[in-house]
């Protein structure tokens, strides 16, 4: 059976305890809708002795909230996920395209607050479903590059108005998602050990791709690319083993969907990270399938790829399969991997089978019924 886990997620935290509490956050459009589908694939995982008893936290976030309550990130929400959750699921914002006086993006926030330093985006193909064979693992810097949000307009001599924006690449940030990458490399390596060759999707090495534009941006994904190759070259003895190139952004975006099944880990600057994560879920067929773990040395936030889709918002048609492979994130790193497993195989089971699914991938099931068949599979 594919999994997640097998890719290269795996547990980062402490001791399991017999509680688990998880922090909700559906925010703006579809995310309540998934969300809730989330919760309840938690609540059906079989009992063992493994399985921890689950409690929610509803918290308020969003660009609603922020329309009827001026922020968009409650202090509240901060506090009791610092102080009484082990974990959070995040389900999608309603960021405006133009600018809103007094308005930030919550996740970005969130992150920022959190120190939610790697988004990690698995994107693999189903066993048996007829796509195109990719077992791929994205690590996207979430904490810099443009998404600082430090922007200004000024008018030049001539009275026209000229936007800036400034970008930030450090040496730190850059390091600590690079080791990600090469530990991943390294986790997923010796989790495909376990599978028969004639299984496994990536035959090769383990493998790490660097993306940057360096060529151009010479100063800041000079810095990027410079740090992040260190990690390699500066501990040969731990990572000797894995190989490493790297991809022009452009060049990047052209090879993933000529030939999606030559990389292994791919670690970008946040905006190339975002980008070709999102591209990349056209390979498996749709954003409603792509799941994500925003991840902190302390604390991990699940969130699904997709955004707030307001046009299909409240009429059950949005895919819940996203927000709930990155519940079995979540799980994973807690060190609940058999129950992420299990979440795992009853959504490619339900992918294989190819009956019920949501109108993305060409189905006219509605978010219940995918969860409810999600739920009967586990």
């Amino acid at each position: 059976m594919a999994t997640l886990l097998r890719r290269g997620f795996a547990s980062q935290a402490a001791a399991h305890s017999n509680k688990v509490t998880i922090g909700l956050i559906p925010a703006d459009g579809i995310g309540r809708e998934v969300i809730p589908a989330a919760r309840q694939v938690l609540e059906s995982l079989p009992k063992a002795a493994s399985t921890p008893r689950f409690e929610f936290i509803d918290l308020d976030a969003g660009f609603e909230h922020f329309q009827k309550h001026g922020v968009a990130l409650p202090d509240e929400t901060l506090a009791r996920l610092r102080g009484e959750c082990q974990g959070a699921l995040f389900g999608a914002v309603s960021s405006p395209s133009h600018k809103v006086a007094g308005y930030s993006s919550p996740i970005v926030a969130l992150r920022k607050h959190l120190d939610l330093y790697a988004n990690v985006r698995p994107v693999a193909s189903v066993a048996g479903s007829g796509q195109k064979q990719l077992d791929m693992l994205i690590i996207r810097e979430n904490t810099e590059c443009l998404y600082i949000k430090q922007e200004r307009i000024e008018t030049d001599a001539n009275g026209q108005k000229v936007a800036w924006a400034d970008r930030k690449i450090s040496e730190f940030a850059s390091r600590r998602a690079g080791l990600m990458a090469f530990n991943m490399a390294l986790m997923r390596d010796k989790l495909r050990s376990n599978i028969p060759a004639s299984e496994r999707l990536w035959q090769g090495k383990p493998k790490v791709t660097i993306v940057h534009k360096s060529n151009v941006l010479s100063v800041t994904d000079g810095l990027w690319r410079e740090t992040v190759r260190s990690v390699k070259e500066q501990n040969l003895d731990r990572f000797g083993g894995v190989d490493m190139d790297e991809q022009l952004v452009d060049s990047m975006v052209y090879r993933m969907f000529r030939e999606p099944e030559a990389f292994d880990v791919v670690v970008a600057p946040n905006l190339y990270g975002d980008i070709i994560s999102d591209g990349a879920a056209a390979l498996v067929g749709s954003l409603g399938l792509v799941p994500s773990a925003n991840v902190g040395d302390n604390f991990v936030v699940g969130e699904p790829v997709h955004g707030s889709a307001p046009d299909i918002a409240g009429q059950q048609k949005a895919n819940p399969i996203a927000a709930i492979r990155s519940a079995g994130l979540l799980l994973e790193h807690m060190g609940y991997s058999a129950e992420a497993a299990n979440i795992y195989q009853a959504v490619d089971g339900v992918l294989r089978e190819g009956q019920i699914k949501t109108p993305d991938l060409g189905g006219k099931s509605t978010t219940q019924e995918v969860t409810d068949a999600i739920c009967k599979r586990l």
